[in-house]
């Protein structure tokens, strides 16, 4: 018989050279796989967890009344109100922000009183009257809040002004517009990431101490 050769100090450094490499080639294709898997897979699994969840979802019809206008829609009830104008209305001028109900970017007026829309499910507007940022306006003419607005520069990148706008009139029509230190308070649920907090302030008080219809 054939007696095995002795395994030599080299041979045995060679092995470990060997599986050295083998594990970096096998760790070097998961990483690869993992840092391609973002963009594909996880993206369509996700997305078939979403078509799996909404089929779970029968919709229900919603009535309401938006910027004037009566809209009959077919809505899940896990739909924000937020989400219903934005994707089946295209009111897109209320914002989606933190989508959590902290930063006001999404306020808009339901039966007059300020909402966070991304708290809101839009089942439970049935028969309300909802008001966007779209709705302040008559027809070319703008709100005076909006015109205070730009008057007073009270915006920078813009993405936060539909939400001041519109609690920014609440505020007046809730009576709480008697003092910066009281339109600070009342307005504290709006944040402005661009810092143009005094120049809301000074559109709003304009406003209301011009007396404007609001």
């Amino acid at each position: 018989m054939e007696s095995k050769k002795p395994c030599t100090g080299a041979d045995e450094d060679l092995d470990v050279k060997d599986s050295s490499r083998r594990n970096f080639l096998k760790q070097s294709t998961l990483l690869t796989a993992v840092a391609l898997t973002p963009g594909t897979a996880i993206k369509a699994a996700a997305s078939h967890v979403d078509e799996q969840i909404a089929a779970v979802f029968e919709k229900m019809p919603l009535k309401m009344q938006v910027n004037g206008r009566q809209q009959n829609l077919s809505v899940e009830p896990r739909s924000t109100l937020l989400d219903i104008l934005r994707e089946q209305l295209d009111l897109t001028g209320t914002k989606k922000g933190c989508d959590h109900g902290q930063c006001g970017a999404c306020t808009v007026h339901v039966d007059g009183q300020r909402v966070n829309s991304c708290l809101t499910l839009g089942i439970m507007m049935n028969g309300k009257k909802i008001t966007t940022i779209e709705g302040l306006a008559n027809g070319d003419k703008l709100h005076p809040m909006q015109e205070a607005f730009i008057k007073h520069d009270g915006f920078q990148c813009g993405y936060c002004t539909p939400g001041q706008i519109m609690s920014a009139v609440a505020c007046i029509r809730e009576g709480h517009a008697n003092s910066e230190h009281e339109i600070r308070e009342y307005m504290s649920g709006n944040i402005c990431r661009c810092g143009a907090y005094p120049n809301i302030v000074n559109a709003i008080q304009e406003v209301k101490d011009g007396g404007m219809a609001v």
